[in-house]
């Protein structure tokens, strides 16, 4: 290799660095396909692009909150009713954007011959931990159908490890969502999905920071909004690369992970103004309601500071 253009440019990247540092990040996310966005954004240098020195970190729903109030992570993506509960619990954090919507990417299993909700009354159903997204799935779906958390026998186990235990023979019914579903999918003759978000459409994501993080790094959060909007005009615009850096984080070929991605629907823009002016606020006051119902929170938080839309116009 040349040493003349190493030395011109390592000289180049010292002088440049030193006129528009990235701003450093930290991201919080599970192996949920609705968050693949935010893997793209960074494999493919949107992030980069951008300004922005972005490490994504794949921790656990139920301990996300607990890196956000340690200062591990300053943004995390989770479902809309979690930021209730972060909030109601201590963890001040604002939702930034909205990243997708479950359209029957998450869902409950169950063994053959239940052949409806209500049959599950006494069994027994492996779900993440209270205050997750699956274990408010479930007390969602058991509540639309006249029962309640008390009725049946929870055992707490995250998505992917639900849905494997469940194709092993375990557990009478099973909350998880994809890529882990699609392993339920594949398995007919251990039973069938009895519900998901096309029955319930109770599941829908979002972005967000630590108030500390929005306050001093405004144009890094703008940043980070108008990166995920970029990643979605990839996806469009050349689906089977996108797919390729997607699927490679969760183990899924570009096929796989597209038939996972065909059940959720990634929010651009317009469908973000569209939500947070109407659905978020509906849904936020009735998941609120459950969260209190079921013990998750002692009292519901003020909804209108869980949010900021200001990065999304």
């Amino acid at each position: 290799m040349n040493k003349g253009w190493v030395f011109a440019a390592a000289l180049a990247a010292v002088s440049g660095s030193g006129a528009h540092a990235a701003t450093p990040v930290s991201i919080g996310i599970s192996g949920w396909t609705g968050f693949a966005p935010l893997t793209l954004a960074k494999e493919a240098g949107i992030f980069e692009k951008h300004g922005l020195d972005v490490s994504i970190k794949k921790i656990p729903q139920a301990s996300r909150h607990l890196a956000l109030a340690s200062g591990d992570i300053q943004c995390a993506a989770t479902t809309v009713e979690t930021w209730i509960v972060w909030n109601a619990n201590g963890v001040p954090a604002k939702q930034i954007f909205q990243m997708d919507k479950s359209y029957g990417a998450d869902g409950m299993a169950v063994r053959p011959g239940t052949e409806k909700v209500a049959d599950l009354k006494g069994k027994t159903v492996a779900a993440s931990a209270p205050g997750t997204s699956p274990y408010f799935f479930l007390a969602w779906i058991l509540k639309e159908n006249g029962l309640s958390l008390k009725d049946v026998k929870v055992v707490n186990m995250e998505p992917g490890p639900a849905a494997q235990a469940f194709v092993a023979g375990q557990n009478d019914a099973a909350m998880t969502y994809e890529p882990y579903l699609s392993t339920v999918r594949a398995a007919p003759d251990k039973g069938r999905i009895v519900a998901t978000t096309l029955d319930y459409p109770a599941v829908m994501d979002t972005f967000g920071c630590t108030p500390k993080f929005l306050e001093a790094n405004p144009k890094a959060a703008k940043a980070l909004a108008d990166s995920y909007f970029e990643a979605l005009e990839m996806i469009a615009k050349d689906q089977a690369k996108a797919f390729e850096i997607m699927g490679k984080d969760v183990k899924q070929t570009p096929e796989k992970f597209g038939e996972s991605a065909s059940h959720l629907k990634w929010q651009d823009r317009a469908a973000n103004a569209a939500f947070f002016a109407g659905e978020f606020k509906t849904f936020s006051a009735k998941a609120a309601a459950l969260l209190v119902e079921i013990g998750i929170i002692k009292a519901t938080p003020d909804l209108e500071t869980l949010v900021d839309t200001s990065f999304i116009r």
